[in-house]
């Protein structure tokens, strides 16, 4: 798998996905910003990433943020690694746009 993809927030039947790079065994979990390849980077308490456990932390931590059930939210590719992506149902890329968009580059 190519490490240089460009991911981005795309409109997807339904709903619109996007791309998570996970990082595990922080102290809180929280969303921190963003990659230089465009995915979200978040930071879960759970470990590893690609566990049943840290996979719902995940879902809840995104669920909330962006104020959907978290049954709107899958885990489409990925879901055993780090780089996952997410689809979220009866959202657009506006909507995702306005709740992420203030998100900063990680460093």
């Amino acid at each position: 798998m190519s490490q240089n993809r460009k991911f981005e927030i795309t409109d997807a039947r339904g709903g619109a996905a996007f791309a998570v790079r996970v990082v595990t065994r922080a102290d809180v979990s929280e969303i921190v910003g963003t990659q230089e390849d465009g995915a979200l980077r978040v930071r879960l308490v759970a470990s590893p990433a690609g566990d049943p456990a840290a996979n719902q932390e995940l879902l809840n931590l995104l669920a909330a943020h962006l104020q959907v059930e978290p049954n709107r939210i899958e885990i489409v590719a990925g879901a055993n690694g780090r780089d996952k992506m997410i689809s979220v149902e009866g959202i657009t890329t506006a909507d995702l746009d306005a709740r992420f968009g203030g998100l900063k580059a990680d460093d």
